[in-house]
């Protein structure tokens, strides 16, 4: 009977590790899951130290039999290098264990009034190339029981894989968040004369990355007057790999606007880059909007079209424009046949830049009726008299009620508009 209770704890035990471990992907939950398992079922105190890093530091964790609460805390330099255990004796292979006197383990790791007369047991936490850290146990029972090694083996290899595992994925979304700090939009400049807005949504496949952008390039400071540039754009693809691809051709653009600041010459010559890119598919739809405050307070538009849906323009009588264009794709053809088309905005009024995002979400009363053109522009109307903010705010929640929840593409849209003049003091 005593023998089936045991082999029944030991079931219990190796499920609890599956359960517990393979649920986290952070290092210090993983650290803590290993310790908190080991004061069950193992031992009555149990600490794990994980390191050195790349910065000599050694982080630790330790749990005590009965008690809720953890301890915790990272040492370096000549303390770090004295933990048994992690690699720095011949004996420290992947998964081999050893048994230890209490005065042979760094004190801050396990102080002398928790191990004082017991032998602690130390098992290597097996990482892909090198040990990641090590399993201190002061156990349960004699020390002679058979059970002990074990199961504190198969701990600490379960403990290492999933330790590893959480490491790697802190470090790939360190690299993405890096990543992404570059590629989503910067925030937009603020400028007399004209009010901006701007939103970016990715698509839920994508996550916090997609394929389109926008950005507002001021002119370069002590120079000859120079238009403000607006860019909004949509690359060819979907997620990571179209928003490296936008990424990069911000940064192209960032450098062609050093040469030229016309919108239809930075087309073409952000065109002939994109033929010569060695990436496939390095396609790209935009459009270029030169702006520049003038003298009757109106906000001048010179606006260049390469495959991309036509900029509206909100008039202040509530009518809706869509302004002409004939350019076609970006990084196809050599000849991309993008014609800069003026425009003018009275105060008060709106050009709004959108991607194909917008007005391709598929929703509505049975969930697969195209948004459109025209519902696009109904709703452009309804923003009359509202700052650039709103009205992207507004679009926003008219197009996530036509969605529902439901998939959507890459959305970007990009306000710019002639504010009114200020009322004067009286």
């Amino acid at each position: 009977m005593a023998g089936a209770q045991a082999e029944r704890n030991r079931i219990d035990f190796l499920v609890e590790i599956g359960f517990r471990l393979s649920a986290a992907l952070n290092v210090r939950r993983c650290a803590y899951a290993a310790a908190r398992l080991a004061t069950t079922y193992l031992a009555e105190v149990a600490a794990v130290a994980l390191g050195p890093d790349e910065r000599h530091r050694v982080r630790w964790v330790r749990t005590v039999a009965g008690r809720d609460d953890a301890e915790e805390g990272e040492v370096a330099g000549r303390a770090a290098v004295a933990v048994p255990g992690l690699g720095e004796s011949p004996g420290d292979l992947p998964g081999s264990a050893r048994r230890l006197k209490p005065d042979e383990v760094p004190e801050w790791l396990l102080p002398p009034a928790l191990a004082a007369g017991r032998q602690v047991l130390v098992v290597t936490l097996s990482g892909p190339a090198a040990p990641c850290g090590a399993l201190f146990l002061v156990r349960h029972g004699p020390d002679d029981d058979p059970d002990a090694e074990p199961l504190a083996r198969a701990l600490a290899e379960r403990a290492g894989a999933a330790i590893c595992a959480a490491r790697l994925y802190e470090e790939q979304c360190a690299i993405n968040d890096a990543l992404a700090a570059d590629l989503l939009p910067s925030p937009l400049p603020e400028f007399e004369g004209v009010d901006l807005a701007g939103s970016l949504r990715a698509s839920q496949q994508a996550g916090r990355l997609g394929g389109d952008f926008y950005d507002v390039h001021l002119p370069p400071a002590g120079g000859a007057p120079e238009p403000t540039l607006a860019v909004l754009g949509d690359v060819c693809g979907k997620g990571v790999q179209a928003a490296a691809l936008a990424g990069r051709v911000r940064h192209s653009l960032r450098a062609l606007l050093l040469l030229e600041r016309r919108p239809e010459r930075l087309a073409d010559l952000l065109n002939r880059t994109l033929l010569d890119s060695p990436t496939p598919y390095s396609h790209v739809t935009l459009v270029l909007a030169a702006l520049s405050r003038a003298p009757d307070g109106h906000v001048r538009l010179g606006l260049a079209v390469a495959g991309h849906p036509p900029p509206l323009i909100l008039r202040r009588d509530r009518s809706v424009e869509e302004v002409s264009s004939t350019g076609c794709m970006l990084g196809v053809l050599p000849d991309i046949g993008v014609r800069t088309v003026p425009a003018d905005l009275a105060p008060g009024e709106v050009c709004l830049l959108y991607s194909d995002g917008v007005t391709e979400a598929f929703g509505g009363p049975a969930g697969h009726e195209m948004y459109g053109d025209d519902r696009l522009k109904t709703a452009l109307a309804s923003c009359a008299g509202m700052p650039a903010a709103a009205v992207v705010a507004r679009l926003e929640q008219l197009g996530s009620e036509w969605l529902a929840g439901g998939e959507h593409d890459d959305r970007a849209l990009l306000a710019i508009r002639c504010p009114l003049p200020s009322a004067p003091w009286t």
